[in-house]
């Protein structure tokens, strides 16, 4: 079985990629490739990988190099013509080259096998370098998610603690008043407990032991306070709503004689529909 981790190691197949073999050796490559597939797989990541690295490292040439490589482009087409112009050729005249004034240049092949696979090499290292950047980058990418995802968490664990926190403030205030609303003839079995503070000016509900029929979207339930025999809106509530809190607080009252609920259109009314009085209850 050949040595398919050595062969990857060797480098050729860069060299594949960016077309710098022998006929022989893309051959090989190839047949390899069809033969194994752990030879395409790393062909397929070399390509992806330089494709990455030049789409990141592309630098698109200045305006000023593009105008000096067209202007020396046309200097020396206007050479060229200027020459023909000043050394016509006639007809039947040949040119003899003057054998003593020919250089001869000696082209010395150099030995670039060591070279070829060093810059492979070298060219592996550099797509190694990419990808393990880009496994660094993907995970540090995950790690701030995760660390916003904590700091959410902290920030609505620590408005819980708050909202526990004001929650047991009303029961500990020795100033609130339990005043606990019992079910007219309309739904016998409701009942809503109210907390009230003159000295705060507070009024609360407690929605987890509350028992009330569940509301539909068109309506709400409005609290309402007795004074001086007249009513007063203290603001709307849904019942079986999922809330963050045990207890709402609901619109600031100096003084009541009584507490009402009363089931009205969705937002409210000015005035207590009575025949929807769901709950009541006087100190």
């Amino acid at each position: 079985m050949e040595d398919l981790k050595g062969y990857i190691e060797t480098g050729v197949l860069e060299l594949y990629v960016l077309g710098d073999v022998t006929p022989d050796e893309k051959r090989q490559v190839e047949e390899m490739a069809s033969k194994y597939p752990e030879i395409k797989a790393e062909l397929d990541e070399i390509e992806r990988s330089m494709e990455l690295y030049a789409q990141v490292n592309a630098v698109e040439p200045s305006e000023n190099l593009r105008d000096r490589v067209l202007g020396s482009l046309l200097t020396n087409l206007g050479d060229d013509r200027n020459f023909s112009k000043a050394h016509p050729q006639k007809d039947n005249e040949t040119y003899e080259e003057d054998e003593d004034n020919i250089v001869t240049l000696t082209v010395q092949k150099k030995e670039s096998g060591f070279y070829k696979y060093a810059f492979a090499a070298s060219l592996a290292l550099l797509v190694a370098s990419t990808i393990a950047l880009l496994n660094v980058y993907s995970k540090l990418q995950a790690s701030n998610e995760q660390l916003v995802a904590l700091q959410s968490d902290k920030q609505h664990f620590a408005n819980q603690v708050k909202l526990m926190d004001g929650e047991l403030t009303v029961y500990r205030d020795t100033t609130f008043k339990l005043l606990r609303l019992k079910g007219t003839a309309k739904t016998p079995g409701s009942a809503l407990t109210v907390a009230f503070s003159p000295v705060h000016q507070k009024v609360v509900i407690d929605m987890a032991n509350m028992k009330m029929p569940v509301n539909d979207k068109a309506h709400q339930y409005q609290l309402w306070a007795l004074v001086g025999g007249k009513p007063v809106d203290l603001g709307v509530f849904d019942a079986g709503a999922d809330t963050l809190t045990n207890i709402k607080e609901m619109k600031s009252l100096a003084s009541a004689d009584a507490f009402a609920v009363t089931l009205e259109p969705r937002g409210g009314s000015v005035n207590p529909t009575m025949d929807q009085m769901m709950v009541i209850g006087k100190f």
